[in-house]
């Protein structure tokens, strides 16, 4: 079953390569990294081998495809990627969206690095930024090798606590990114960035969610899930499930009217999956 799905995501040949990289895995001769191309993408991208995150997000993204029930959104001219890891995700959005542009946002150097990489096909269709998504424009410090598996894809940032650190990365707001995107509005906002949707969802959400028609987002614990819900109680949307991916399609304003009915409604949205 498995076997069938990597064969489905980038073929026959691939699949046997990948294969005998797994075996190889055993016996100590595991390459350091692999380039490959799935379906989904028309351009080869990089994958860092012995270790790295990069496989299991690559497996995300191409085999088990959790994006897929984005394809059908229409009309989209920009995505901003939050928490681009190695560009897998812009990949994929630029190749579903053929007139769409995406600004890739990855605080993590080795990733951004080869995000540069995979992304370079695709010109001036991309603006990747070496810095944060965060509630105001700031610097931050990262946190590597704390939080999750400790592996790259698990890089957080953090306030500065003391005031003579200088900040390891830039930080920007999402209403700050939209225009640095060249546009009023954001089609599609994929976020995965590693518990500091507590900061992007916080107070200063309500300035810039109107500018958002979409949102496709990975929440890491309970807190993270009730920060995000309350950022869009006066917004309505389509709720959708999607492995570990929380999708909210159509955000619009609620309309203004009797506040038990409001309120009976959104009761009656929770219990169908609906808000």
């Amino acid at each position: 079953m498995l076997l069938n799905k990597w064969k489905k995501a980038i073929g026959m040949r691939p699949t046997v390569h990948w294969t005998l990289i797994r075996l190889g895995k055993k016996f100590g001769l595991e390459p350091k990294k692999w380039r490959v191309r799935p379906r989904q993408v028309r351009h080869a991208l990089t994958a860092r081998l012995r270790g790295s995150s990069d496989m299991s997000v690559f497996r995300q993204i191409f085999v088990v495809d959790e994006y897929s029930g984005l394809r059908n959104l229409d009309n989209v001219s920009l995505v901003l990627d939050l928490g681009a890891n190695v560009g897998y995700s812009s990949a994929y959005f630029l190749n579903c969206f053929p007139n769409s542009r995406v600004v890739a946002v990855e605080p993590d150097e080795r990733n951004v690095a080869l995000c540069r990489i995979n992304l370079k096909p695709y010109g001036n269709r991309v603006l990747l930024l070496h810095g944060a998504a965060w509630n105001a424009c700031t610097r931050l410090r990262l946190s590597k090798g704390s939080f999750g598996d400790g592996r790259e894809w698990a890089t957080q940032v953090l306030i500065l606590t003391d005031g003579t650190e200088d900040g390891d990365v830039p930080a920007w707001d999402v209403d700050r990114l939209i225009d640095m995107g060249g546009s009023t509005t954001v089609d599609l906002l994929k976020i995965d960035i590693e518990r500091a949707e507590l900061a992007v969802f916080g107070d200063t959400a309500k300035t810039w969610l109107p500018r958002v028609r979409n949102i496709c987002i990975e929440l890491h614990g309970p807190d993270c899930k009730e920060t995000f819900f309350r950022a869009l109680r006066d917004f309505e949307y389509e709720l959708e499930l999607s492995g570990e991916l929380t999708i909210c399609r159509n955000i619009r304003a609620k309309k203004e009217g009797n506040p038990l009915k409001r309120a009976a409604a959104a009761s009656s949205q929770e219990s169908s999956g609906h808000y």
